[in-house]
């Protein structure tokens, strides 16, 4: 690794260093590596570094284990991003306190400074979640890349419908990639490092805290020209990285919901301080238009009036998986890991398959995993 990167590395991993008094050490000594090797009382003179955090960065060493944190990024497989790469999005540069470092799980690519931020509920209904599928998986086909945090929910829901369309996404973690939270979501994770990249500030081995969400919000914010809310609760993080979005200069989109389910007053609030009412996801490509290439071959959200049956299936423009899947499945639900066993097809194909389906509006996606076709 670049010495250079690596003592970017070491300051970062100081302990009450952060963005903000990193970049003031940087800026005032010339580089990392000059920081790393002053000594406490030059430290000190920096605004904003106590007597305190000037022996700490001064006798680094004592307290960070650099080459552990090496053997981990090489063992994983992980890369890191500084402010000043090429493929260091240029938006999140611009937030306030954008981070020093980024670990990287997977391949970024500079098209996917192109992005839409998808947030929402960890505990979102039935509409929420296909309300999600449908927007990521336009949106994703596109050409945006889908941000989102992994979480439980909408989260998941618009990496998955993002991969489904055979599109990019990225995944910003509030834990160490070695420490992939929620757990159950790691499978989720290594498909989005195959086709994205799943992104951390933090240590390869820090676990989740209350104090890591909102900090990683700020990057799903930052990253994305614009930051589309499908369904959330008044008192939830989705709000707060709306909030964010609008400090760092985005639009913000909310998708309207019911009045009277409290999973959907967050988005209608948002919608009466003036965030942009979306009902479908061509509302958005039209507004990001400028920055498209070819938005105008870009589909509006798919139409899901008519019921599934055999005889309309020819008109879906199905692939062999996804009638495979189709033929598998009828009017009683079946888990995935029946249709798994019957279809014949790995799991990625029959979840990214699955998904096609039930974004075309052929099949309905239940509770614990269970699909059926649709009536």
């Amino acid at each position: 690794m670049d010495p250079a990167l690596e003592a970017l590395l070491a300051l970062h991993l100081i302990p009450e260093v952060g963005p903000m008094r990193g970049r003031a050490l940087i800026q005032h000594f010339g580089s990392a590596q000059a920081v790393l090797g002053a000594e406490a009382a030059a430290i000190a003179k920096v605004r904003g570094i106590g007597s305190e955090l000037a022996e700490a960065i001064a006798s680094w060493p004592r307290t960070v284990n650099l080459a552990a944190e090496l053997a981990l990024i090489g063992e994983l497989g992980l890369s890191l991003l500084s402010e000043g790469d090429p493929l260091y999005s240029p938006l999140l540069a611009q937030i306030d306190q954008p981070p020093l470092l980024l670990y990287v799980w997977g391949e970024l690519r500079p098209s996917d400074h192109l992005a839409i931020g998808i947030v929402g509920s960890r505990e979102a209904t039935a509409y929420g979640l296909s309300v999600t599928k449908r927007m990521s998986f336009v949106l994703a086909s596109a050409g945006l890349c889908v941000v989102s945090g992994l979480a439980r929910g909408v989260d998941r829901a618009a990496h998955e419908a993002a991969l489904a369309a055979g599109g990019r996404s990225i995944a910003v973690l509030g834990s160490g990639l070695g420490k992939v939270y929620p757990p159950e979501n790691l499978p989720l994770a290594e498909r989005i490092a195959t086709q994205g990249a799943v992104l951390s500030e933090y240590p390869v081995m820090r676990s989740a805290d209350t104090k890591t969400f909102p900090r990683r919000n700020r990057i799903v914010a930052g990253w994305s020209s614009g930051l589309l809310v499908t369904e959330a609760p008044l008192r939830s993080g989705s709000l707060i990285t709306a909030n964010q979005a609008l400090e760092a200069g985005r639009s913000v989109y909310a998708v309207p919901g019911p009045i009277d389910r409290h999973t959907s007053s967050g988005c209608n609030r948002l919608i009466q301080q003036g965030a942009k009412l979306i009902t479908d996801p061509g509302e958005i490509l039209e507004d990001l238009r400028p920055e498209l290439s070819a938005p105008s071959a870009v589909p509006s959200q798919p139409q899901h009036s008519a019921p599934a049956t055999v005889a309309n299936t020819a008109n879906a423009s199905l692939s062999l998986e996804e009638k495979i899947l189709f033929e598998a499945l009828g009017p009683t639900p079946l888990a995935i890991d029946q249709i798994i066993d019957q279809s014949g097809l790995t799991a990625a194909t029959c979840n990214s398959s699955l998904m096609r389906l039930e974004i075309k509006g052929l099949i309905n996606a239940l509770p614990g995993r269970r699909y059926s076709r649709r009536l």
